[in-house]
């Protein structure tokens, strides 16, 4: 049950990142908005019972905001690695890179890991 979970967050990584990126720059955008008394964006009808916990919507905000920025970045550092050792045609390079390539796409959509496949059997390595 918890590997079709993850399975799933792995296929839609950049749009679960996304949108844990949206909510958490909402939460931490009420978070800053409750230390202004006047609340000078009061277009949202924040109540004030609300905006009183503006400290824990503060770091809850920056936390989340922090989390979805990571997976972003993470998922984009990875493929751009993946996508870049592919190109190459020598087998040598993809040898020395196996282990790194397979811990890799671990953490990417299942194409990417297609894709791996592929091109080992092109160059037939095991």
């Amino acid at each position: 049950m918890a590997s079709k979970i993850t399975e799933f967050f792995r296929e839609y990584v950049v749009i679960f990142s996304i949108l844990l990126a949206i909510i958490g720059f909402f939460v931490l955008f009420i978070g800053i908005i409750g230390f202004f008394e006047d609340h000078p964006l009061n277009f949202l009808n924040i109540s004030d019972d609300i905006l009183s916990w503006n400290l824990y919507f503060l770091i809850i905000g920056f936390i989340i905001l922090g989390t979805g920025i990571w997976y972003l970045y993470s998922y984009y550092k990875n493929r751009k690695f993946i996508l870049e050792e592919i190109k190459t045609n020598k087998r040598s390079e993809i040898i020395k890179m196996h282990a790194e390539l397979k811990s890799v796409v671990k953490h990417l959509p299942s194409k990417y890991k297609k894709m791996l496949n592929e091109k080992e059997e092109e160059l037939n390595i095991k």
